[in-house]
């Protein structure tokens, strides 16, 4: 049997409840047949229309807050990339027939995102369902029928605007524990520097959600024994001030653990043993490389962390994966973790990064790290603290990632 092609643009007109199409300037792109009857207003006075100046708030009423709600819902779903259902929301409409006369109405609104490709939010999907019926639904004899009304419409109402007011506050509290947690983490993060006189940048990229930050760290040591140093990242599962915590915890005891490693599995066996002890440090992921540039060699050991790139000089991009295990948690003490190495010429680029910078919803992983191999290719006569920009702009979405992200890059 053939299959028989669906006229999605039919479907969306004729589906049932006020459905429109807002671009991120909150601009109307389309709307569904519904919203033109209920609204009140022709595709003409819509289409193309910035949405607040065809529905301001009543300037007759100073206390009118559903204009404000509404683009702040909005917003939320550009920065996060997240559906928000809003509770419900007195929103008066002025008569289209009567200029100056404005209707008090009730609606129940969710938004939703359109994702494009790269994970950028390229419309919103309205919807919206008008309660104003019910509220003024009525009971009884007809001569408490308004006084019933009154105080149903006073209750909802009251319900509505006090959940509205605790989502804020819950809002608000998250973003000052997003505040503290990242100043906790730049307080803990090593400072941008020079190792030894190899030139290093590094990068760290909160994710846009108010929760999701604060799992990811990077180090770099100098080691004993020559012209040797340590290159590590890490993950910690888990948001706020509680991973910033644990991510500091499990940063330093690799950093000393590193330097007095006989190599970087050891030195993950010793923190993945340190790991078991860590509340919140379950499925926690990192990988380190100790680099000799004395002999050219690059050895390292990767706990369930995407690999390290190597970018060398002639333009040859390798990924550090043949010596992956699993979590830091996750291993019976007595096994010892792989260890791999691969050797370099001078002028090579190595890149440690956590998974933020690879990701994408809806994608597979590996088309991320091909991206970021042909970035450090392509790029790879730039200097590091310029490579490391040039990386974060080519790959994270413009809006922001949903996910944290640590960057670092040594020009070896």
């Amino acid at each position: 049997m053939a299959e028989t092609a669906i006229d999605y643009g039919a479907v969306f007109k004729a589906l049932p409840g006020m459905v429109a199409l807002l671009t991120p300037e909150l601009v109307y792109a389309d709307v569904n047949e519904e919203f033109v009857r209920l609204s009140g207003r022709s595709r003409e006075q819509l289409i193309g229309k910035y949405l607040f100046d065809v529905f301001p708030d009543n300037p007759n009423d100073r206390s009118a807050t559903g204009m404000r709600n509404l683009e702040a819902s909005l917003y939320r779903v550009l920065a996060t990339g997240e559906r928000d259902t809003m509770a419900l929301q007195r929103y008066d409409v002025e008569n289209p027939e009567r200029p100056g006369e404005w209707q008090k109405r009730y609606w129940s609104p969710v938004n939703a995102p359109l994702l494009g490709s790269d994970g950028k939010v390229v419309l919103i999907l309205h919807r919206v369902e008008e309660v104003t019926e019910l509220i003024r639904a009525r009971g009884g004899s007809p001569a408490n029928r308004g006084g019933k009304t009154s105080v149903l419409e006073a209750e909802l109402y009251t319900r509505a605007r006090e959940l509205q007011e605790l989502n804020e506050r819950l809002r608000q509290a998250h973003s000052r524990e997003r505040e503290v947690a990242l100043a906790l983490q730049e307080a803990m993060l090593p400072a941008p520097r020079q190792v030894r006189h190899h030139r290093a940048a590094v990068r760290y990229r909160p994710a846009v959600g108010a929760l999701n930050v604060c799992g990811d760290w990077y180090d770099l040591v100098d080691l004993v024994g020559g012209d040797r140093i340590g290159v590590a990242v890490g993950d910690v599962v888990g948001h706020g001030l509680a991973a910033a915590g644990v991510m500091g915890q499990l940063r330093s005891a690799l950093s000393a653990a590193s330097r007095v490693a006989a190599g970087p599995a050891q030195a993950l066996d010793v923190l993945g043993r340190y790991a078991h002890v860590i509340d919140g440090a379950e499925s926690a992921t990192a990988v380190t490389t100790f680099v000799d540039c004395d002999s050219h060699v690059i050895t390292y050991s990767s706990a369930g962390h995407p690999p390290p790139v190597l970018a060398h000089a002639d333009g040859r991009t390798e990924f550090l994966d043949q010596a992956t295990d699993t979590p830091l948690d996750a291993r019976p003490d007595p096994i010892p973790r792989p260890q791999a190495e691969t050797t370099f010429t001078p002028g090579a680029t190595l890149a440690l990064y956590t998974d933020g910078l690879i990701e994408r919803r809806y994608e597979d992983i590996d088309k991320g790290l091909e991206r970021l191999a042909d970035a450090l290719r392509d790029h790879r006569a730039q200097d590091p603290e310029t490579l490391a920009d040039t990386v974060l702009a080519e790959l994270l979405p413009p809006g922001g990632a949903t996910d944290d992200t640590a960057l670092i890059i040594v020009r070896l």
